[in-house]
């Protein structure tokens, strides 16, 4: 039996980058998924790529930061499958334009705020609209994206690095209050990874420069993640909860 055989698990951010490769290891896994993104159009397509492989997936265009739009995320979840055996919060503001580069006293207020709207009042949201169906079960996975970031400080970089810090915290308390329901929440920092597929030579050779910092010296990808997304949704860490897992190679060494 696959690891994930029966499970039904929500990947937010998934039609586009590293979401799109959680999505398709879960479900080679086993697993049902709902590819929720902001862009319904891209989310259609990582279904569509799933269900052409006879893998189970099913398209949601979600906000994270309004309420009524996760909610309505994981009612339809319920309505499709009838449950919902996990979460994982992967839907962040990262990239440029999006988000700048500056000094902390140059970043846009209103940036700050868009910054903090989805990568921390999404995660709460998200988990919010689940919880009840997880409690209803006794069971449930809630894995949190944060960034290593947190542990190198990245200067100029305030808004985004402050935003996956509250992350952590957010996933310690929410891991207290959930244990006795059975539903475990641990949160993955990730290194410095190529999301990108047409991310140009010069990009590259920046990731790779910046690669010569960790102990294992080469570019980080999607798939350096899938594995570890894979396990902390499945039964193999029914007994963690209320950790942080850095998954970067080797740069951040607790």
């Amino acid at each position: 039996m696959s690891r994930l055989e029966g499970r039904v698990i929500i990947v937010t951010g998934g039609g586009q980058g590293i979401g799109r490769a959680y999505c398709q290891r879960l479900a080679q896994d086993g697993a049902s998924v709902v590819v929720a993104d902001i862009d319904g159009a891209k989310a259609e397509s990582v279904a569509r790529e799933l269900n052409q492989l006879e893998l189970e997936a099913l398209a949601l265009p979600t906000d994270v930061a309004d309420v009524a739009s996760t909610e309505r995320m994981a009612q339809a979840t319920i309505d499709r499958f009838g449950r919902i055996d996990g979460l994982v919060n992967n839907a962040a503001m990262f990239q440029r334009p999006a988000v700048m580069r500056a000094p902390f006293e140059d970043i846009p207020v209103d940036e700050w705020d868009r910054v903090m709207a989805v990568n921390v009042r999404g995660v709460f949201l998200c988990s919010r609209a689940v919880t009840p169906q997880m409690k209803r079960q006794g069971y449930g996975k809630i894995v949190n994206i944060s960034s290593g970031t947190v542990y190198s400080g990245t200067p100029r970089f305030a808004h985004y690095v402050t935003s996956k810090a509250g992350v952590i915290g957010f996933t310690r308390v929410l891991a207290k209050e959930l244990g006795e329901y059975n539903i475990t929440v641990n949160a993955v920092a990730p290194g410095l990874t190529q999301s990108l597929e047409d991310m140009d030579e010069a990009t590259f050779q920046q990731f790779e420069q910046r690669s010569l910092n960790r102990a294992i010296k080469r570019v980080q990808t999607p798939q350096d993640l899938v594995g570890t997304i894979s396990f902390l949704c499945s039964s193999d860490s029914d007994f963690i909860t209320g950790q942080t897992l850095v998954v970067d190679g080797g740069v951040a060494l607790n």
